[in-house]
C-alpha cells in the first residue's frame, strides 16, 4: 500500500479517536445538531478504521511469517501463513480503497424518475409502463417508499410520461445509472402479424434537492398556471382547478401536477420536481466538462443514449456500457435488479480506483 495511502488511513483512525472522545463528553448533548454530525462522522470512520486495523494485523502476521521462515523445520507451516497473510492484505487494501473514495453527495437522497415513451407510438408507452413497474417493484423489495407524482396514460393503458418518487435510504445511490435510453424487443398486442418491433423509451433518474434554495428558485422566474385536472381521480377530478403547471420561464421547464387532492400539494410536489430537474441540469453540465477530460465507463447517462435492451423473443437483457448480458428477462422486468445496479456500481469504483492511480 502506498505511504501516502498509509498515512491518511492513520490520520483518519486518529480522527475516530478524537470524535468517540468527543461523544462521550458531557458537552456533547448540549448542541444536538453538533451531536448529530459527530454521529454521523463516527458511522462513517468506523468501517474505515477496522479495515485498517485488520490491514495491520494481517501484516503483522506476515512478519512473523517472515521471521519464522529461517527456521528449517518451520518453513513450510511459515510460507503458509505468509501466503494467507498476504492474501489478506490484498483484499483488505482494496477494501481499504473503496472506502476512501469520494462520496456522492447525492448517494443517500430520494430520487424521481422520469420514464417518457419514445419510438414506437402505443408500444414505446406500454413499454414505459413495464419500466414503471420495474422500478416500482425494486423499490418494494428495498423497502423504500413509491408515488405517482404526475402522469400521462396512453389510450392502450401504458405511458406517454410518467414521474415517480422513490424514498429511501441510498435510492440515488442504487439507481443514478439508470438513466438513458432503453430499448425493448418484441412483438406488440398490435402486432397481427407477429412481427418483432423495437421501441424505445428514455429514462432520468434524479436526486431530490433537500431544499429549494439549493437551485435558488426565484419567484420571478416561475409562472404558475392553474387548470382542472383530468383522467381518473375518482371524484374530486374535474371539479376544481387543482392542477397546477409551472414554467421556469429561464429554462423553459415546465412541470405539470394533478394526482395530488388539492392545488397546494399538487404545487408543492410540482415545485420539488423543478428543484430536482434543475439540479440534474447543473449536475449534468458539471459532468460534461469532467467528462471531456475522463470518459466515463458507464456513460454519460445522456438521455438518448442507449444503454440497455430488454429481448423478450430471447429472454435476455443486456446492459450495452459494461457489456453485461442476464437471460432472466421476467426477473428483471419484476424488479430484481440487483445484479445489474451491483455491476454498474462495480464498474464505477473501478474507473474511480483508476484515476486514483493516474
Amino acid at each position: 500500500m502506498k505511504p501516502s495511502l498509509i498515512s491518511k488511513l492513520q490520520s483518519l483512525s486518529e480522527r475516530l479517536e478524537e470524535v468517540t472522545a468527543l461523544l462521550g463528553s458531557p458537552e456533547a448533548v448540549a448542541d444536538m445538531e453538533q451531536y448529530r454530525k459527530l454521529n454521523q462522522e463516527h458511522a462513517e470512520l468506523t468501517p474505515v478504521a477496522d479495515a485498517y486495523r485488520a490491514y495491520r494485523a494481517a501484516e503483522s502476521d506476515w512478519a512473523d511469517a517472515q521471521e519464522m521462515s529461517s527456521d528449517p523445520e518451520m518453513r513450510a507451516f511459515a510460507a503458509e501463513e505468509a501466503a494467507r497473510a498476504q492474501a489478506q492484505m490484498a483484499e483488505l487494501s482494496l477494501a481499504l480503497q473503496k472506502l476512501l473514495l469520494p462520496k456522492d453527495a447525492d448517494d443517500d437522497k430520494n430520487i424521481f424518475i422520469e420514464i417518457r415513451a419514445g419510438t414506437g407510438g402505443d408500444e414505446a408507452a406500454l413499454f414505459a409502463g413495464d419500466l414503471l413497474r420495474m422500478y416500482a417493484r425494486y423499490a418494494e423489495r428495498k423497502r423504500w417508499q413509491v408515488e405517482i407524482v404526475s402522469a400521462n396514460e396512453s389510450d392502450l393503458g401504458g405511458y406517454k410520461e410518467v414521474i415517480v418518487r422513490l424514498a429511501g435510504a441510498g435510492a440515488y445511490g442504487r439507481l443514478k445509472f439508470e438513466s438513458g435510453g432503453h430499448r425493448v424487443q418484441r412483438v406488440p398486442v398490435t402486432e397481427s402479424q407477429g412481427r418483432i418491433h423495437t421501441s424505445a423509451c428514455t429514462v432520468a433518474v434524479m436526486p431530490e434537492a433537500d431544499e429549494l434554495s439549493e437551485i435558488e428558485l426565484n419567484p420571478n422566474d416561475l409562472r404558475i398556471d392553474t387548470f382542472r385536472a383530468s383522467g381518473a381521480g375518482g371524484q374530486h377530478i374535474n371539479k376544481t382547478d387543482s392542477a397546477v403547471r409551472i414554467t421556469h420561464l429561464p429554462t423553459g421547464m415546465v412541470v405539470e401536477c394533478q394526482d395530488g387532492r388539492s392545488q397546494h400539494a399538487n404545487k408543492a410536489q410540482a415545485m420539488k420536481v423543478l428543484a430536482a430537474r434543475l439540479n440534474d441540469a447543473q449536475k449534468r453540465e458539471a459532468q460534461a466538462k469532467e467528462a471531456a477530460e475522463r470518459k466515463s465507463l458507464i456513460g454519460s447517462g445522456d438521455r438518448s443514449e442507449r444503454i440497455r435492451t430488454y429481448n423478450f423473443p430471447q429472454g435476455r437483457v443486456t446492459d450495452h456500457r459494461i457489456n453485461l448480458t442476464l437471460h432472466k428477462l421476467d426477473f428483471v422486468l419484476d424488479g430484481d435488479l440487483d445484479d445489474i445496479t451491483a455491476a454498474l456500481i462495480a464498474e464505477h469504483q473501478a474507473e474511480q480506483l483508476a484515476a486514483m492511480g493516474d
